[in-house]
């Protein structure tokens, strides 16, 4: 088809210049371009607020419209071309919210294996500490504060089975505590702290 001077189409229809596009007519296509570009880069942009992405979507659609072109059936092409970029802005508007739910996700996720992962080598921490502490005691009072905190024996089984009298099995104990709490006393602040710190 050939191609009439650009200030001939400024005159024609819509209808005449979408059916020159059908044609492959490149300058009607520059012609609806010029005609309807503003106006639909305007509402793509106060729906966004970005120009970047508003002359983006509005590009594509201008492109859509040269490359389906003998595919269209297009009657009223300021309400197609309206109706188009306001569809092209919602899905673009539903894919960000998407994108920005999901990396809210990866970010709550990551901070929750951190926090577990925190967590699960400040209880080993612990656990080293208390066995540490443990082997610091004599042996007797060792023993004796297995058996009762560890495998749950009463005052009196213990001093049946260590052939001791009450009193002193109490003695222990009270020894065992009292010293357990010296040699956990900073790791038991330095978790308080620890925690202090997950928690605020």
């Amino acid at each position: 088809m050939k191609t009439l001077p650009l200030r001939v189409y400024a005159s024609w229809t819509d209808v005449a210049l979408l059916e020159a596009l059908r044609a492959d007519d490149r300058a009607a296509f520059a012609e609806l371009y010029e005609r309807y570009w503003h106006r639909v880069f305007g509402l793509a942009y106060r729906r966004l607020g970005s120009r970047e992405t508003a002359e983006e979507l509005v590009q594509d659609l201008f492109a859509a419209l040269w490359h389906k072109r003998q595919a269209h059936n297009i009657e009223h092409l300021e309400h197609y071309l309206l109706t188009a970029i306001s569809r092209r802005v919602i899905g673009h508007l539903r894919a960000h919210r998407v994108r920005e739910a999901y990396a809210d996700y990866c970010r709550w996720h990551q901070a929750e294996a951190t926090q577990e992962t925190e967590q699960t080598l400040a209880a080993a921490d612990l656990s080293d500490a208390f066995s540490n502490a443990l082997l610091r005691l004599p042996e007797q009072s060792r023993e004796i504060f297995r058996l009762s905190r560890l495998e749950h024996f009463s005052v009196h089984e213990i001093a049946q089975q260590l052939n001791l009298s009450a009193k002193a099995v109490e003695y222990h104990l009270t020894k065992s505590l009292r010293l357990l709490r010296l040699h956990l006393k900073d790791f038991v602040l330095l978790m308080v702290l620890f925690c202090a710190g997950l928690l605020g």
